[in-house]
């Protein structure tokens, strides 16, 4: 098959996250190992736009997105945190403090995930793992 014909029709991928994230460095060298190419997105360098976290809502449950365990998380305000109960209390919060988000989201066409693991990356690149 032609490479580039071939290219086209491969969706494509996006990984969101931080440079410094242990869970982002394994999901980007992951994907790396089973050559498949990436778009990387810096949160810290390049934020949250509302349009993205909206895709990502329609796909993932916002508690999910959420990183309650993070430092961010234990950083803000007790009373501001007790406040996060719904998706439009916690999209206003990411969007606010994008590094809340749980990383690394994955987008693969119109599949995302959240998070890493070998078997979770195995599912979504199944022609990469054979």
């Amino acid at each position: 098959m032609n490479t580039a014909a071939h290219a086209e029709h491969q969706p494509q991928v996006r990984l969101y996250g931080i440079t410094n994230c242990d869970q982002v460095r394994a999901a980007r060298a992951w994907l790396t190992q089973h050559a498949c190419g990436i778009e990387f997105i810096d949160l810290k360098k390049t934020g949250l736009d509302a349009a993205t976290l909206d895709r990502w809502l329609t796909h993932l449950p916002w508690d999910a997105l959420l990183n309650r365990r993070g430092m961010t998380w234990r950083q803000l305000d007790p009373g501001l945190r007790a406040q996060i109960n719904d998706q439009l209390s916690a999209s206003e919060l990411m969007l606010a403090h994008p590094l809340l988000i749980k990383r690394p989201v994955l987008e693969v066409g119109e599949k995302m995930s959240v998070g890493f693991s070998d078997s979770l990356y195995r599912s979504l690149f199944p022609k990469a793992t054979t």
